[in-house]
């Protein structure tokens, strides 16, 4: 049975086209990976079948009565509401079920028997609702969910403004799966979530009965739990049976196909185009002339899709730093209170280091504490000389209406336009994402920005906070190329192990010094 059907869909942002003609069902059950390069309109395409976008053509049907959950990293948490608050809001359909089977009853008193069998009847259905949908026990059910994404170690009384990007993915997640809606949509879970809980949502989507669409650019995650790729690329959405190595298998060949035909019939139209210009002036053979000219005008021309451009980063290097990059003596972390034991850490020259554990334990305040721009609660941090530092944060939050190219001559005032769109091209970006304001962009599209401006600096140490999220494969693979052949030194946090082991050569497990109970 089709839960969501889509019917020749068409989109597009001022000119530049998303979607044209396209159409899509997802069946009762389905466990479909949405993927494709960044700005290929993955998000776009949720975000117009969840009725936030209003397509430019077509139509988009969903089944009487069926409940769609939605994980938007945009959402809005309001001030002053408790984690708790949340996720009980995801029963809210639930408590206004309790509402009215009050109604029902307090209307049974003036009801005449035919209408009380009735009132009776909805009630049961109300009541047989209610007890399905685990009503009766509310709280055990949010804190089992709220304890396998890691959020009873957060405090399940603390407001939500006060948590970390991790942290509140955590509980827009927590939330959703609550909801137990019949179609599941998650844009990018896996972002700001660390190996555990990844884990364990993976066991979640494994036993997961009803249909969802994921969006994710972790592959070993991917394949774990999907059963269908819908791959989007070129305006077009294309459906494949199995995970993404299968695809992968089947879109060579596919390719290769279709080369091999735009080939053959490149040759066939020039030899007509040659015979037509060669007889069409002799009456002799001019009626031939004319019916190979009505084969060419009638022919399906084939057409090659433009080859995107493949990312290349390559850092450049400053002076060869001094041998200490870093020492701490007795740190204590943290804002308000602290975040960490008193911390005796050191990192020399060439060492590449990766961050790892749960989120919201002080990975990103350790790395701003280092570099100065946050206050200690306690201690001292000792840094080398000749350090030339390139930082990419996390994630920066305040809009930001500058074009790509005002974005990166603001930061290399001494480059021409020339040199500014060479190097936003050289990170993958096209002619009308170089154009475009930065607020357009996908996530993926803004990190590439941002990396820009990063290996165009010269650096000796890198310090990064998660890099590869919302980066497509190609960008994380061509990442991960760069920061092997980087000379410099490195301090990442990052959570996707199979990108980091190759790269690191010392993992730091930040649980181990953390005041937060695990």
């Amino acid at each position: 049975m089709s839960v969501l059907t889509v019917k020749n869909l068409s989109h597009g942002f001022g000119d530049r086209a998303i979607f044209n003609d396209v159409s899509f069902r997802l069946l009762k059950g389905e466990h479909i990976g949405l993927i494709g390069a960044n700005g290929e309109g993955k998000s776009t395409f949720m975000n117009i079948i969840t009725g936030k976008l209003e397509p430019d053509e077509g139509k988009v049907e969903w089944s009487k009565k069926v409940r769609v959950g939605y994980l938007d990293q945009h959402t809005v948490l309001a001030k002053g509401m408790t984690i708790r608050d949340v996720l009980k809001s995801a029963f809210q359909y639930l408590f206004d079920m309790e509402t009215e089977m009050n109604q029902i009853y307090e209307k049974m008193g003036e009801a005449t028997p035919e209408e009380l069998e009735q009132l009776l009847e909805d009630v049961g259905t109300i009541q047989d609702l209610l007890t399905n949908n685990d009503f009766y026990i509310i709280d055990s059910k949010a804190e089992e969910v709220a304890r396998g994404l890691g959020l009873d170690d957060v405090g399940l009384e603390r407001d939500v403004q006060d948590l970390s990007g991790g942290q509140r993915t955590k509980v827009l997640l927590a939330k959703l799966l609550l909801e137990k809606p019949d179609i599941l949509l998650l844009d990018e879970p896996t972002n700001y979530l660390d190996e555990q809980h990844i884990e364990w949502l993976k066991r979640y989507l494994q036993e997961y009965e009803n249909a969802f669409i994921l969006i994710s650019h972790d592959i070993p995650f991917l394949n774990s739990v999907i059963n269908l790729i819908y791959h989007m690329e070129n305006q077009e959405l294309n459906r494949y049976v199995g995970d993404y190595d299968n695809f992968l298998q089947v879109y060579e060949v596919k390719k290769q196909q279709l080369e091999s035909a735009y080939k053959k019939q490149q040759q066939e139209i020039a030899d007509l185009k040659d015979f037509v210009a060669r007889n069409k002036a002799r009456v002799s053979t001019r009626n031939m002339a004319m019916s190979r000219q009505k084969k060419l005008d009638k022919m399906d021309i084939i057409e090659l899709a433009q080859e995107k451009p493949k990312p290349e980063f390559n850092f450049r290097d400053a002076r060869t730093s001094g041998k200490l990059i870093f020492q701490t003596s007795d740190l204590v972390i943290g804002y308000d209170e602290p975040l960490s034991k008193p911390l005796n850490l050191r990192m020399e020259r060439g060492q590449k280091i990766a961050l790892v554990g749960a989120n919201g334990i002080g990975k990103t305040t350790l790395l701003k504490s280092i570099l100065g721009e946050i206050k200690t609660i306690s201690g001292a941090v000792e840094r080398g000389e000749y350090q030339h530092i390139g930082y990419f944060e996390q994630e920066i939050k305040t809009a930001n209406y500058n074009t790509c190219i005002e974005e990166v001559w603001s930061e290399f005032p001494g480059f021409n336009q020339a040199e500014v769109r060479a190097a936003l091209a050289k990170c993958g970006l096209t002619t009308k994402h170089i154009e475009s304001k930065i607020e357009v962009l996908s996530g993926g599209e803004k990190a590439k920005v941002r990396l820009c401006k990063l290996i165009n600096n010269e650096t000796n140490i890198l310090v990064l906070d998660e890099p590869t999220n919302h980066l497509d494969v190609d960008a994380k693979d061509e990442l991960k190329r760069a920061l092997k052949a980087y000379k410099g030194s490195i301090l990442i946090i990052c959570h996707e192990p199979e990108f980091y082991h190759d790269v690191v050569t010392d993992v730091w497990n930040c649980e181990t010094w953390t005041t937060k109970v695990f």
